[in-house]
């Protein structure tokens, strides 16, 4: 799959949505695809074990820089997924991608367009872009 693009993708995502091509189809199936990318994770926690949260509160220091900051802050993970969890978080996460690739053909939106914004975003508000 070398070389493939995200206009690639969402062409392909165009000439295989049938069922779902109104748009409010297409809105409650990629609701319902970050659901199941929602379930994989937690099933991950407390099915397989093969990942365990450790959520404590954040200690944001104002007398720390930001790079100190990334290195003190946890994710609050320990363990890595096993490769059945990684396989099915793998398989959601495509189908999520699938709906969201559909959402924006239906609305006339290229993907190439909404990353590379994102990414102008990112690289002109940097650490700020998500606050």
């Amino acid at each position: 799959m070398e070389g493939l693009t995200l206009e690639d993708f969402q062409r392909q995502v165009s000439g295989l949505l049938l069922r779902h091509r109104s748009l409010m189809d297409v809105l409650s199936k990629h609701v319902q695809s970050a659901a199941s990318v929602n379930r994989a994770v937690t099933k991950a926690v407390t099915e397989c074990g093969c990942i365990e949260l450790h959520a404590r509160r954040q200690d944001f220091r104002s007398d720390l820089g930001i790079e100190e900051l990334k290195l003190k802050l946890d994710h609050h993970i320990s363990g890595s997924l096993c490769e059945n969890c990684r396989d099915v978080l793998k398989f959601e996460l495509g189908r999520q991608f699938f709906y969201m690739s559909a959402l924006a053909n239906l609305l006339d939106i290229r993907l190439d367009d909404v990353l590379e914004q994102e990414s102008k975003k990112c690289a002109t508000l940097g650490i700020f872009n998500m606050t």
